[in-house]
């Protein structure tokens, strides 16, 4: 059962507010779909004009017309409108360039992955990086003698700057290569000085600032060094964090995008730690001390359902209200910051539910805290020795039927059976943030549950996708942390939280709520409802570990797990399912729920004329939790064991499961043919124990 961890393999964060997944491919669709196509081909011909203002006017257009609107957004791209708009970006007029630079910012944050790695692989970086001089000339001249620039003057170096520190965040995330060559630019002492003088620079551009330390600085060691090696840029984030905490001790309203900063400080702290032992962080509990004071308030208070309900509310008035851009001309160009009240107010949700998202990020690498992973050695490239397989790090009390010696135990009595936990040596005691992990558990269920704009029909366009996404963004953020929390509990002895049977049913019904409200009909457009069920299977998993034996099986919701687990590709997904099964497989008194569940755990194995089709990884942990089910002969529903003659089943598959556990590679999946042989070798004692009973049925 595997932890929720930032890798660098993965990317984190996805950029992109409108997701297009629902549309088919190709510009014909694009087209059919898109009510502004007639515009398209006047606006490309003006990025090229050689009338300034023309130029001008066409890059604001662009800014204009792909708020949520994905199908002209691909009409653009089909133009090449990427191309002309980095061309604008060395144009001799000023406005020009200032209004190319939002143009493109506004497609990196609408379009995502595939616009940046447009953008680089069209060379944006060259204009980009000479504009930062001139950004931080400009800056410095403003800071020091602030009444040498008039306001306006002040505004447009503001906005151009936050807009060119967007587009770096966003192509940051696009590739490694993308990341190496900004890397090479330098960007951490231009982004500090942002922290050091924010109460001398709009907020907004300074969230932005920090927004792209905050992505480079995850596991990307040339910047965490740069950061990490300088006391000055140490203190600046933490005089952040104390001004935030300050303003809430008083009671002062809080600008929404000062929660937001001192989030994504918090976030940047996260991935910089640990800190050299002469910083004066050091010595403190950086997660309890530091970042949950921040992050607590934001996730608790929030209502879905209200912003869900507001959101639904303001996207009906303004479907009632005529379009802005009826007819374009240059005389009547659009503006690029005009926005109505319900467009400032749609926005201002939007940014809330951002924060929300932002904050669950940085709780999702808290929580993957374990206590036993603190004493690992990091690897090569500095992360922790998560295993192959994705879900050997959870530490099951499992029984082995095996003595120290490796000898078979039925020569042994049966005291001297002997349990194992998974650790060498002494157990380590719980860390301050596994003592916390339960508190922060029923604000993570309330936003897993989904509201009525996350997760609309297929055949259904969402009245405001941002939310949407945003909404879908928090319920699966959401579920990795509660993952994690679960696994970290599941990890060290909680022998109070386990007697609290009361609460783990809680727990495994709120679940199943949030997971009925998702449905299983996952149809274009709607790929988060994969994610959510693909994460929440680990957390019912880390669930049915706690309070293993208390929890009853449900049929239904048996056989969702084994619909599920039928038609998942993913081999790992399949383990995660099976092991929630195995857990409600031990509740003393659902012998129909146990026989149900085990004749199904029987029939991923292989017999002596047909090997198992289900993979390695399925087939060892279908085994491992037979054994574990049926290890106690005195539990009520053992009879299903003697009555079916389970014995003989598990017999046949044997030599089934020694060719399998001998075609794993040992040089490339250590760990599971660790775990292998350690399942065949019990498989053979556990049968040979099984009989020496000589149990009737």
């Amino acid at each position: 059962m595997g932890k929720s961890q930032k890798k660098r393999a993965m990317r984190r964060h996805n950029p992109m507010r409108v997701p297009d997944s629902h549309l088919p491919k190709g510009l014909d669709s694009a087209a059919a779909s898109s009510s502004k196509k007639e515009v398209i081909l006047p606006i490309i011909q003006k990025l090229e004009s050689v009338d300034g203002a023309e130029r001008h006017w066409a890059c604001v257009a662009v800014s204009n017309l792909i708020q949520n609107d994905p199908s002209t957004r691909r009409l653009l791209q089909g133009k090449n409108v990427v191309g002309a708009l980095i061309n604008r970006l060395t144009d001799s007029e000023e406005e020009v360039w200032i209004e190319a630079a939002g143009a493109l910012r506004n497609l990196c944050i609408d379009g995502g992955y595939d616009i940046c790695a447009e953008m680089y692989n069209k060379n944006i970086l060259s204009p980009l990086q000479a504009f930062i001089p001139k950004i931080s000339a400009a800056l410095s001249q403003f800071i020091e003698s602030p009444k040498t620039a008039p306001e306006n003057a002040r505004k447009v170096v503001y906005e151009f700057a936050n807009n060119v520190i967007t587009i770096l965040w966003c192509l940051s995330e696009t590739s490694n290569k993308a990341l190496n060559a900004i890397n090479q630019i330098g960007l951490v002492p231009f982004l500090m000085a942002f922290m050091a003088c924010r109460d001398k620079l709009p907020l907004s551009t300074v969230t932005s600032a920090a927004q792209c330390l905050y992505v480079l600085s995850d596991d990307n060691r040339p910047v965490i060094e740069g950061i990490r090696s300088n006391a000055a840029y140490v203190a600046s984030l933490m005089d952040v964090i104390c001004t935030n905490n300050d303003t809430n001790g008083k009671d002062k309203v809080v600008d929404d995008k000062a929660v937001t900063l001192a989030v994504l400080v918090c976030g940047i702290l996260e991935n910089v730690s640990p800190f050299p032992s002469q910083s004066a962080l050091s010595t403190v509990d950086l997660h309890k001390d530091v970042v949950l004071p921040v992050i607590q308030p934001v996730i608790s208070p929030v209502s879905l359902p209200a912003i869900s309900d507001r959101v639904r509310q303001l996207s009906m008035e303004q479907a009632s209200e005529p379009p802005q851009i009826d007819k374009l001309s240059i005389k009547h160009a659009p503006k690029s910051d005009h926005r109505s009240p319900i467009e400032i107010e749609l926005l201002k949700l939007e940014n809330q539910l951002r924060t929300v998202l932002l904050s669950l990020e940085v709780l999702t690498g808290i929580c993957a805290m374990l206590p036993e992973t603190e004493t690992d050695e990091a690897d090569a490239d500095g992360e922790t020795g998560e295993d192959e397989g994705g879900y050997l790090s959870l530490h099951r009390l499992r029984v082995s039927w095996l003595d120290e010696d490796g000898a078979d135990l039925d020569d042994a009595s049966d005291e001297e059976m002997v349990v194992e936990d998974g650790f060498s040596g002494e157990r380590p005691a719980p860390s301050q943030s596994t003592r916390i992990l339960p508190s922060l558990v029923e604000p993570l269920l309330a936003l897993v549950r989904p509201t009525d704009l996350s997760f609309p029909p297929a055949a259904e366009q969402s009245p405001h996708p941002p939310t949407t996404s945003a909404l879908g963004g928090i319920h699966v953020c959401a579920l990795e942390c509660l993952n994690n929390i679960f696994l970290s509990l599941s990890a060290s002895p909680h022998p109070e939280l386990s007697a609290d049977t009361q609460s783990g049913q809680k727990l495994w019904d709120e679940m199943w709520t949030s997971l009925n409200l998702v449905g299983t009909n996952i149809g274009r457009g709607q790929e988060r409802k994969k994610d959510v069920w693909e994460i929440a299977i680990g957390v019912l998993w880390g669930i049915g570990n706690i309070w293993k034996g208390s929890l009853a099986p449900v049929e239904d919701q048996v056989n969702v797990l084994i619909q599920y687990c039928n038609s998942a590709s993913d081999p790992i997904l399949r383990v995660k399912c099976l092991g929630t099964l195995e857990c409600l497989a031990q509740h003393p008194d659902s012998i129909d729920g146990n026989r149900a569940i085990a004749n199904y755990l029987l029939s991923v194995l292989p017999t002596t004329t047909e090997p198992s089709s289900w993979g390695t990884e399925p087939l060892i942990q279908a085994v491992s939790a037979l054994i574990d089910i049926f290890s106690d002969e005195d539990k009520p529903y053992d009879v299903n064991f003697r009555q079916g003659h389970f014995e003989n089943r598990l017999s046949e598959c044997v030599e089934g499961v020694r060719k399998t556990v001998r075609a794993i590679d040992r040089r490339k999946e250590r760990e599971l043919k660790v775990r292998g042989e350690e399942v065949r070798d019990n498989l053979v004692a556990f049968i040979k124990y099984r009989r020496r009973l000589k149990l009737n049925a």
